[in-house]
């Protein structure tokens, strides 16, 4: 697609630019993408483990609060309606 010249109402000319695909623009997207992956400041190995123990203890002991309170409420529920 080409850019096209539109008249307005004051009599100038502006041209619009259309955002069709092209292969330049993927190109420089890429470069990009390039450049900004090279500043991320990755943690250490050391870091990444203890975290992520942290994560799965943490999901561990809230999975199960939340099953014994969903079985605690079950059981009340078939209480009451026996």
């Amino acid at each position: 697609m080409a850019n096209k010249a539109k008249p307005k109402k004051n009599g100038a000319i502006v041209k619009e630019e259309t955002t069709g695909f092209s292969l330049g623009q993927a190109k420089k997207f890429l470069d990009e993408v390039k450049v900004e992956f090279s500043k991320i400041v990755w943690p250490e190995r050391k870091v990444t483990l203890s975290l992520t123990g942290i994560v799965v203890v943490l999901s561990l002991i809230i999975a199960a609060y939340l099953g014994s309170v969903d079985m605690l409420i079950g059981k009340i529920i078939s209480i009451f309606l026996k």
